[in-house]
C-alpha cells in the first residue's frame, strides 16, 4: 500500500477568471463579440465571423464572399483581430502515439504552455487552466498549482489549432486544470463550441471533480454539455486523501448529484476512475463501486494510471485492469476500460509542460508567426 499526504489547503490561492468587462481583449469572448460590433457586425456578421475562425473556413466560402457581405468598416478591422486569435494558441510539439492519439504541446499568447490531445475518432482534450489546484496526487498537473486560469477564448482557441490537424467533432475538458474552477470561461467556451463551433451539445464533456456550483450552473445554459465526475473512489476518507483540494463532496453525494443531471439532460454520466495499484482496484471498491452504481444512468471509464517516475504510485497490468472491468461489467455496471492518450509518450496530462520548464525556460515564448 503507497503510504499518501493528507490533504492540505491551507495554501490555496484561486485566480479568479478575468472579467468579461475588463479591457476588450479577443482572449474573453464577450469582449471579442463587443469587438466586432464596435466594428459594425451585426448579428448575422458576428456569426458569420466566429464561425468561419471556429470552423477553418475561408471567408470567401459559400454564396456569400465576405466582401459582398460585411460591412467594410468590419473587413478594415478583421485582419487585426485575425492576428491577435491567430496568436491565442500555438503549436509547441506534437507527440502522437501508435494508437492515433498526439498530444500537444500548446503555447499561449502571454507564453504560458497548455497541454491538448488529439484523440481518436475526432476527439480532443482541452485545457482550461494553467496548472490546477486541486492537487490530485497522482496528477502531474496539480504539482505546479494553480497559475493562471485559461479564457474562454483560449479554450476554444486550443480547438482551432486543433482543426488545423484534423477533424474535431467532439471536445472533452479533461486536459490541464478543474474547469468548475474556471466556470465562467468554461461555459462560455461551451455555448461558442456549440452553436459556432458546430459540435453536438452531447460531443461536449464537461469533466470536473464535482463542484456543487457547476451541477447549478450546467442546466441552465442554452448548450447543456455531457458530465463527467471523477470518482477515483467510493471510500470518502480516501477520496480526500486522493483529491485533497476538492471539495468534501463524498462519493455517494457526487453520484446523487450526477444521477439528477443524467435523468434532466437524457444522457448518461461518465464517472472516471484511475486504477491504482494496492489503492482502489480491491474487491471492496469493486463492491463499493456495484453499491454505487448498478441502476445508475452511467457508464463508468477505468483508466490504468499514466506512471510518472518520482510518484509512488503503479499502474496495474492490463491483463488486471480487463479482468476489473469484466467483472463490473458482469455485475450490471456499464464499463469501459481505456488506455491513457500519453503512457506511449510519457505525456501523461502536465508532463509535456514539465519537461519543457525542465529544460530551461520558467514559461515557453511564443515565436512570431
Amino acid at each position: 500500500m503507497v503510504a499518501l499526504a493528507g490533504p492540505d489547503a491551507d495554501n490555496v490561492r484561486l485566480v479568479p477568471p478575468p472579467r468579461a468587462d475588463d479591457a476588450p481583449h479577443p482572449m474573453h469572448i464577450e469582449s471579442l463579440r463587443r469587438r466586432l460590433r464596435a466594428a459594425g457586425a451585426m448579428p448575422l456578421h458576428e456569426q458569420r465571423v466566429l464561425r468561419d475562425w471556429l470552423q477553418r473556413r475561408s471567408r470567401d466560402a459559400g454564396r456569400r464572399r465576405a466582401d459582398d457581405f460585411l460591412p467594410k468598416p468590419l473587413r478594415e478591422a478583421l485582419p487585426a483581430i485575425d492576428a491577435e486569435l491567430d496568436g491565442l494558441a500555438r503549436l509547441v510539439s506534437t507527440h502522437p502515439t501508435d494508437g492515433g492519439s498526439a498530444r500537444l504541446l500548446v503555447a499561449l499568447a502571454d507564453g504560458q504552455t497548455v497541454e491538448s490531445v488529439l484523440l481518436p475518432r475526432g476527439g480532443l482534450c482541452v485545457s482550461s487552466q494553467v496548472g490546477c489546484a486541486v492537487g490530485c496526487q497522482f496528477c502531474m498537473t496539480g504539482r505546479s498549482g494553480l497559475i493562471r486560469q485559461l479564457t474562454g477564448g483560449e479554450i476554444a482557441a486550443q480547438v482551432v489549432l486543433a482543426r488545423s490537424l484534423r477533424a474535431v467533432k467532439k471536445v472533452v475538458f479533461m486536459g490541464m486544470g478543474e474547469p468548475a474552477h474556471n466556470l465562467d470561461h468554461v461555459l462560455d467556451a461551451i455555448e461558442l463550441l456549440g452553436t459556432e463551433g458546430n459540435i453536438g451539445h452531447k460531443s461536449l464533456v464537461f469533466s470536473t471533480v464535482g463542484d456543487r456550483r457547476a451541477f447549478e450552473r450546467l442546466p441552465l445554459g442554452p448548450v447543456k454539455p455531457a458530465l463527467a465526475l471523477s470518482l477515483h473512489t467510493t471510500k470518502p476518507a480516501l477520496r480526500d486523501i486522493l483529491l485533497p483540494r476538492a471539495p468534501r463532496i463524498t462519493p455517494a453525494e457526487l453520484v446523487a448529484l450526477g444521477e439528477q443531471y443524467a435523468r434532466a439532460t437524457h444522457y448518461p454520466v461518465q464517472y472516471q476512475w484511475t486504477l491504482l495499484e494496492g489503492i482502489n482496484d480491491g474487491e471492496d471498491e469493486l463492491d463499493g463501486i456495484v453499491d454505487l452504481l448498478r441502476g445508475k444512468f452511467a457508464v463508468l471509464n477505468m483508466i490504468p494510471w499514466n506512471s510518472i517516475p518520482d510518484l509512488q504510485f503503479r499502474r496495474p497490468s492490463w491483463e488486471r485492469a480487463r479482468e476489473i472491468a469484466r467483472t463490473l461489467h458482469r455485475r450490471g455496471v456499464l464499463t469501459k476500460l481505456r488506455d491513457s492518450a500519453g503512457q506511449e509518450v510519457d505525456g501523461g496530462c502536465g508532463q509535456l509542460r514539465a519537461r519543457a520548464l525542465a529544460a530551461g525556460e520558467k514559461t515557453i515564448p511564443v515565436r512570431a508567426a
